[in-house]
């Protein structure tokens, strides 16, 4: 399970808790929680898919399922494409498609991180990746991962969100891929989704109605048994 832009591990809280009878991995990225940032200051989604698939041989994991929310799922593309053999397939929950090289978001995103630091995105960004009618707990878990980023490894995300193309990507993974995104996101609204799963030569998409970008906080049960549906 691999978190989005200003999460964590944490986000993934409800499906550790409640998902049974199978094993889940939820990583911390590079830069985030107590994993070490990158060795280049300016990555791109391949070098965190190298990360993983060292972080998945030390874990003695050879073919899994990935499920990703938001960059994770530029990280997940990245990754399917670079070690197909691993990947029996993909849920990618409101996956981010990345600018393809656009360098003045990649100056909006960082100017924000100055100005603002972690405190300032949490009260800032929280609240736009939730849909007005989730719970407060949802609100609550997302505040908490971005009071925690740490700005080495917010600044790398940053870069690979910037010059990723999950798309680009996309078009050499050929299991299946599920793709959902929440009729609230407005994040990475569902054209934006809809245009990825249709880049996959296997790909499916599903509208979560009701739901913002963090689908698997603000409704685990609905996620949770997606994820089943695929792992069985």
């Amino acid at each position: 399970m691999l978190h989005g832009f200003g999460a964590s591990s944490a986000a993934w809280l409800f499906q550790l808790e409640s998902l049974k009878g199978f094993r889940i991995v939820a990583w911390d990225a590079p830069g985030y929680g107590d994993s070490d940032a990158l060795p280049n200051e300016k990555p791109v989604a391949k070098d965190y898919a190298d990360a993983l698939d060292k972080f998945v041989q030390a874990l003695g994991l050879k073919q899994f399922v990935i499920v990703a929310n938001s960059l994770g799922g530029l990280m997940a593309g990245a990754f399917a494409r670079a070690y197909p053999q691993r990947v029996r397939g993909m849920l990618l929950v409101s996956p981010a498609g990345g600018h393809g090289g656009d360098q003045k978001k990649l100056a909006e995103r960082l100017k924000q991180l100055d100005e603002l630091g972690p405190e300032g995105l949490a009260e800032k960004r929280s609240p736009t990746l939730v849909a007005a009618k989730s719970p407060p707990v949802a609100l609550e878990l997302v505040r908490w991962s971005q009071r925690r980023i740490r700005p080495d490894g917010y600044r790398q995300a940053c870069h690979c969100l910037a010059n990723g193309r999950l798309a680009g990507d996309a078009a050499y993974f050929k299991s299946r891929v599920l793709v959902v995104c929440g009729t609230e996101d407005v994040i990475t609204p569902q054209a934006g989704c809809k245009a990825i799963a249709d880049a996959f030569p296997k790909g499916e998409y599903r509208s979560l109605a009701g739901i913002g970008h963090a689908a698997q906080i603000e409704d685990h049960v609905r996620i949770n048994d997606i994820i089943e549906q695929i792992l069985m």
